[in-house]
């Protein structure tokens, strides 16, 4: 297995979906604090692409 692929799917299962779900769940907290509908349904659409994203980024890469 080439070592970019192996790279690649560690940063698509584990790192950036972390990422953008810690950025989500933030949103949501500011926006039902704030009464700011715009920014809590940024951060359910950010958690469902990272929930979303190593099934299908992880599926085309391997």
């Amino acid at each position: 297995m080439p070592t970019n692929v192996v790279t690649g799917s560690l940063f698509f299962s584990h790192i950036f979906p972390v990422i953008l779900g810690f950025i989500g769940v933030i949103l949501i907290i500011s926006g039902i604090m704030d009464n700011d509908n715009y920014f809590t349904k940024i951060g359910i659409v950010l958690i469902i692409i990272a929930t979303l994203m190593p099934f299908l980024i992880l599926s085309i890469l391997i």
